[in-house]
């Protein structure tokens, strides 16, 4: 079955970085579209980046622009995310997640997550 794996989170402190790791499994990872989710206490879930296939096209949500970086190793089955410049309004449950059609409204496959808290 389908399995998308998160690591690389934990606590840093404001300014820091960290660089999250979702190693999937169960798929041919080279033709998804895969993203980076995130939900913050009481909040919804919001977008936090995508790249696509070739990993050549990426999106960042403006919350994150010139802060965070999306890349994809196609040969490791793996998305990274690395995380710059953290604010204490990025602390939530970061999860990634694929789809096969980069156009539909729903991911296909999500990960369980995994949690970045920011302290001041």
């Amino acid at each position: 079955q389908v399995q998308l794996v998160e690591s690389g989170g934990g606590l840093v402190q404001a300014g820091g970085s960290l660089r999250l790791s979702c190693t999937a499994s169960g798929l041919t990872f080279s033709t998804y579209t895969m993203a980076w989710f995130r939900q913050a206490p009481g909040k919804e879930r919001e977008f936090v980046a995508g790249i696509s296939r070739t990993g050549t096209t990426t999106h960042y949500a403006d919350s994150v622009k010139g802060r965070f970086t999306v890349s994809r190793d196609n040969t490791k089955n793996t998305v990274y995310l690395q995380m710059d410049g953290l604010k204490l309004e990025d602390t939530a449950v970061y999860s990634c997640a694929a789809v096969r059609d980069a156009t539909a409204t729903r991911m296909d496959y999500w990960g369980k997550g995994t949690l970045v808290t920011v302290s001041s």
